[in-house]
């Protein structure tokens, strides 16, 4: 059995009478290929939103006039006449509490710890903070990615289950969904236990010659 020390007691409820193949605590929940290019995406779009409320907002705050149109109407507005603004500047607040919104949640899946992961001969559980979820090897297509090493490896399940996305100029792409294991020790070994149970489950007939 693949275990780690000071495994919650909780877990052993929620196995009851189970056997655990092996027990880790992932030290991240999300990857980095996926919360890094978030934050990126997340701080260009704070950047160009916050540009162009500091250009709007600017001349005003230096106590000078801003000569704009609206609605082919040319319109002065001074620190005694903000009310064109009004609209423009609710419209440009939507855009930057988007970027921080993006920011935050990216920088929250930066930090924020893994759970548990127990693999048993049946399923695959996942426990944090009292909430469990238990995913039957059958669920998972067999699809797995690892990287990093064995000390600190990172495994992707993919699974059977997913959605279609649309994209621009191109054909829909079915996205499969994927269990992430980030930052665990004996990864390689962990592989092989859900490689193993994966295949022994799979619920897609075998194919035979005749």
């Amino acid at each position: 059995m693949i275990s780690q020390e000071n495994v919650p007691l909780e877990i052993g409820a929620i196995l009851g009478g189970e056997s655990k193949e092996f027990i880790v605590k992932a030290n991240r929940r999300f990857p980095l290929k996926t919360s890094l290019p978030l934050l990126i995406f997340g701080v260009i779009w704070l950047g160009f939103s916050s540009v162009f409320v500091a250009l709007l907002l600017g001349p005003i705050f230096t106590g000078k006039e801003l000569h704009i149109t609206i609605n082919d109407v040319p319109t002065v507005v001074s620190p005694g006449n903000l009310k064109p603004l009004i609209f423009p500047l609710s419209m440009m607040s939507i855009f930057v509490l988007i970027g921080l919104g993006l920011v935050g949640y990216s920088i929250y899946a930066l930090i924020v710890k893994g759970p548990w992961y127990i693999g048993t001969a049946k399923r695959l559980i996942i426990y944090q903070k009292n909430r469990v979820r238990s995913i039957d090897w059958e669920q998972f297509s067999g699809d797995i990615e690892i990287s990093g090493s064995n000390e600190k490896g990172n495994i992707s399940l993919q699974m059977r289950t997913g959605k279609m996305v649309s994209r621009k100029n191109a054909p829909d792409q079915y996205v499969p969904d994927v269990i992430y294991i980030c930052g665990i020790p004996n990864a390689f070994a962990v592989e092989q236990v859900c490689r193993k149970r994966i295949k022994e489950n799979d619920p897609t007939p075998a194919n035979t010659s005749e």
